[in-house]
């Protein structure tokens, strides 16, 4: 058992890489509307929405957690980040009625425009992070009871790439099915979304061992497998 001072430190930690978490989640939701290009290697130029860019850390996070935590300890950020997510659509759709002044910078029109669309964007991307999370959750810790504890980047980029694939289809199905983004747009939007993630993934897990390594080491998780506990 850890002292009490390294339990403080390990409840604190875990409270800002759940407030991390939450803040790419929603931040992501928010900014889904405008799209960018991505031109890799100076070759294939992709077309991108912004809320894709905080998107990764999300997994991520939950990766980092997963392992130096354990999967409920994951699990609660998930359903954490549900929650923090319903809470800002509500704050948006209220917002959204409530009329503008005179005055007021922005208009009753560029609001909607900009956020119109949030109560769509939320919640097909909440049904596309449940089931993308807890499979990644999920997943991870299949391999590594699978690997013994051993081969972080094996677990790390499986569960990744794999729940990856299954959030941007699933999001990007049902923004189409729900008119906010045209048909015609869907495969190129699905691989385009899919390659960029899977890019991010592979340049994640250097981040990941190095933050994972520096938790254990600080925290004398000697042990393969071992978890905080407190």
């Amino acid at each position: 058992m850890m002292v009490e001072s390294k339990k403080q430190q390990a409840e604190s930690l875990y409270l800002i890489l759940g407030a991390l978490f939450i803040a790419a989640l929603v931040s992501g939701n928010l900014i889904f509307q405008k799209f960018f290009h991505w031109t890799p290697f100076g070759k294939y130029t992709f077309e991108l929405s912004v809320g894709i860019l905080p998107y990764p850390i999300t997994f991520l996070v939950t990766d980092i957690i997963s392992e130096v935590y354990g999967r409920k300890r994951a699990n609660k950020v998930v359903l954490a980040g549900l929650f923090a997510s319903v809470f800002m659509l509500l704050i948006i759709v209220i917002a959204n009625k409530v009329p503008a002044t005179i005055w007021s910078p922005v208009s009753d029109i560029e609001f909607n425009k900009v956020f119109g669309l949030t109560f769509v964007a939320v919640g097909s991307s909440m049904a596309a992070y449940l089931l993308a999370q807890f499979i990644d959750v999920q997943l991870f810790h299949f391999w590594k009871k699978l690997t013994k504890g051993k081969h972080l980047w094996l677990r790390n980029n499986a569960s990744t790439i794999s729940s990856q694939f299954i959030d941007t289809f699933t999001v990007i199905f049902l923004l189409c099915s729900f008119g906010a983004i045209e048909w015609t747009m869907f495969s190129k939007l699905l691989i385009y979304g899919f390659v960029f993630k899977v890019f991010i993934a592979f340049l994640d897990t250097p981040i990941a061992y190095l933050v994972i390594y520096s938790i254990r080491k600080y925290f004398g998780l000697k042990k393969i497998g071992e978890e905080l506990d407190f």
